[in-house]
């Protein structure tokens, strides 16, 4: 039972001194102060420990809170707080475990609070999410099934050149295989940095990219000299639909993360490279996923076995298809006519099966260039974005 609605203290002193004057039985001060008797003990026992001190209140903080983050580990938050401010504190708390594993850090939310009070928690801006779209590309469950292949935005370096970052990174792990400054983006720049990944990692089996060059062009099937060196490899071309970098996702949120990376911009190439390096390091190999299970991308990715061959392998197709070789002006003959198919594919092998009467599917090895309409001699461009028969 609850003490009278009088002054608390007063009430206990003159509990005691009734219990002192020996006049009156524990259970008869009870009843009269309706209270219970495991009160009454608990308030006899501390006057008699403490005296008329006892029967005050006491603090109820608890004597142990296991959220309480020591002084030294506060710094030690705050610190790699300071220096990834890009981390939230998943990422902080997943590097200090993996750093400090014989210690026992907080809990997510206490080391979220810790940075909240300390100012270092921006606060996100809501964005209006777009429903969930099924890709039908290639399943990404294992390293090297799917690369993804970009030009982060090209900015200005404070000498006055522009920089142009090419990013490659492997869709499974996230792990980035390279991000190389250059100054432009045309394919003999960009192709001496992908036999350099290539060399480095293997091949492989597909590299997802936008629809601008140098991956890809207006021409048939939207081949380049990047894309149709990349078929040659066994290396299937996957492109994005206009307007939906979403289905390049996972790259696009590497690209948010290597922001830090980017800034302070550096005066020369070679300066920002060097950052581009840091960047990569620590994106590889100290921060933390939550779609890899907590875990690092360099942890997760496993080199490709397909090694990247001294010479290119030379263009094979079943029996039963008809091969024409394209000419130096990008035509093939058919049936007496020339039939221009593209500049690109000069001095190449591409195949014709037909489907129909009046139908022949062109291919240049897997990779579909589109439909001759063996009456009108035109060739009608594939319009299905994914559709099954760009599966293999």
């Amino acid at each position: 039972m609850p003490w009278k609605e009088t002054c608390v203290g007063d009430q206990r002193f003159r509990f005691i001194s009734d219990w002192l004057s020996g006049m009156y039985t524990k259970a008869a001060l009870c009843q009269w102060y309706e209270i219970s008797r495991p009160t009454g003990d608990k308030w006899i026992k501390r006057c008699e420990e403490a005296g008329p001190w006892g029967l005050l209140d006491r603090s109820r903080r608890p004597h142990a809170h296991p959220a309480t983050v020591s002084d030294r580990q506060r710094e030690m938050i705050i610190g790699v707080k300071l220096e990834h401010m890009d981390w939230g504190p998943k990422k902080v708390l997943d590097w200090l475990r993996r750093h400090h594993s014989a210690e026992r850090w907080p809990a997510d939310s206490t080391a979220g609070e810790l940075l909240r009070r300390e100012g270092l928690v921006k606060e996100r801006r809501r964005r209006r999410r777009v429903a969930a779209y099924t890709e039908p590309f290639a399943d990404c469950r294992g390293s090297n099934e799917v690369w993804s292949a970009d030009f982060k935005g090209d900015f200005r370096l404070n000498g006055g050149r522009r920089c142009y970052p090419l990013t490659i990174s492997d869709n499974c792990s996230r792990y980035v295989l390279g991000c190389r400054g250059l100054t432009q983006t045309r394919h003999g720049a960009v192709r001496p940095w992908f036999e350099w990944v290539f060399r480095e990692y293997g091949l492989p089996k597909a590299i997802r990219t936008d629809n601008g060059p140098p991956f890809a062009s207006l021409a048939l099937g939207g081949v380049t000299q990047l894309s149709k060196w990349w078929i040659r490899l066994g290396i299937r071309p996957e492109r994005i639909k206009p307007g939906t970098p979403s289905q390049n996702g996972r790259h696009e949120r590497m690209h948010r993360s290597l922001e830090s990376g980017v800034h302070p911009i550096q005066s020369t190439m070679s300066a920002q490279q060097r950052q581009f390096d840091l960047w990569v390091e620590e994106f590889n190999w100290e921060r933390s996923h939550e779609a890899l299970g907590r875990m690092t991308p360099g942890s997760m990715y496993v080199a490709s076995p397909r090694p990247y061959p001294a010479r290119l392998p030379d263009l094979v197709y079943p029996s039963g298809v008809v091969v024409r070789q394209v000419r130096q002006n990008g035509e093939i003959k058919w049936r007496g006519k020339m039939i221009y198919i593209s500049d690109v594919l000069a001095q190449e092998p591409v195949s014709l099966t037909q489907v129909s009467d009046e139908r022949w599917e062109i291919r240049y090895s897997f990779h579909l260039l589109g439909y001759l309409n063996e009456r009108t001699n035109t060739i009608q461009r594939p319009d299905c974005w994914h559709g099954k028969h760009e599966n293999m």
